[in-house]
């Protein structure tokens, strides 16, 4: 198995990854959905990918079978973020037939190396109950805050 960072030729297979991370994760998803969800990820990809979107993949026989995306993100520096940049995993992704072997752990022990070398102040994530253990074991801990956690959806 190849550990390294995902590189654009990679692009079509990371778009077919996320897709199948967002089944998982939501359910079905109509061909209406994907399509969008594709096209606007194919954009998202070539102006990110290895700026400020950081993505590891193992391979196995030229086969890229897990993925984990790190973003980068930069806000005005305070007590919580004194270097005023931040990180955030999402997709942390192993197609069936490979998990429990590991694979996800390195790609996030890499990823958290690259964070750390960036001068991150910290990495967050939203954790599945299936990776939580996962990320538990790694260092990460639960948030416990006097914030809540809102969102305003835009409707168009």
């Amino acid at each position: 198995m190849l550990f390294e960072k995902a590189e654009i030729n990679d692009i079509s297979v990371l778009i077919e990854l996320r897709i199948a991370y967002l089944i998982e994760d939501y359910g079905k998803l109509s061909d209406e959905n994907i399509t969008v969800i594709s096209d606007n990820l194919k954009i998202y990809f070539r102006e990110h990918l290895n700026n400020d979107l950081h993505v590891y993949v193992c391979r196995e026989d030229n086969r890229i079978i897990s993925c984990c995306f790190l973003c980068v993100t930069e806000k005005p520096s305070n007590p919580s973020f004194i270097n005023g940049r931040t990180g955030t995993i999402l997709n942390v992704y192993t197609i069936p037939e490979y998990r429990k072997r590991g694979i996800a752990r390195k790609l996030l022990e890499m990823l958290l190396a690259e964070a750390k070398q960036s001068n991150l102040d910290f990495v967050e994530l939203k954790a599945t109950d299936s990776g939580y253990n996962l990320y538990k074991s790694i260092g990460f801990e639960d948030i416990v805050q006097k914030y809540h956690n809102m969102k305003y959806v835009i409707e168009y």
